[in-house]
């Protein structure tokens, strides 16, 4: 598998269950750069992400108030990081995120925010809406760390 893989999923569940896949999949150091406009499916697709690693189920909400949300996974803690609201990378190392990259699960949503912070070793995730199904999307995959070609493998 080459990156950029590209991936139509028509439906929410479709999405969630895509998710869920990649989730299994998913260790310690592990980066997930979610990318596209307000209502795509970033926050679905990361709670999605979430929900199925988790032993016991609870409440996944969006952190666009929080900054972040922090989750016992399987593998690792899972940080949710919503970066929409910050205006520098200066505030990105206040919360701690430059070390969860190395250590946790982290899923960044509006990864643009991360200005020189951005991991060079994560998986960029693009989300589109589709214009003649709403609740279809279309998702591009992109990285240069040959581990995601292996851990993609099958995935769609």
């Amino acid at each position: 598998m080459k990156s950029p893989v590209s991936i139509k999923l028509n439906s929410p569940d479709e999405t969630a269950k895509l998710a869920g896949s990649l989730s299994s999949r998913l260790g310690p150091g592990d980066v997930i750069l979610l990318d596209g406009p307000i209502g795509s499916g970033k926050t679905h697709f990361a709670r999605s992400v979430i929900q199925s690693a988790m032993t016991e189920p609870e409440d996944v909400p969006s952190p666009t108030f929080t900054l972040v949300q922090i989750y016992n996974g399987n593998a690792s803690e899972i940080w949710h990081t919503d970066l929409y609201r910050l205006t520098s990378p200066d505030e990105i190392e206040e919360l701690g995120l430059t070390d969860a990259f190395e250590s946790e699960i982290c899923l960044v949503e509006w990864p643009d925010r991360l200005g020189p912070l951005l991991p060079t070793s994560a998986l960029l995730v693009r989300f589109q809406t589709v214009a003649a199904n709403e609740n279809a999307r279309h998702l591009t995959l992109t990285w240069s760390d040959p581990k995601w070609a292996q851990k993609l493998e099958n995935l769609a």
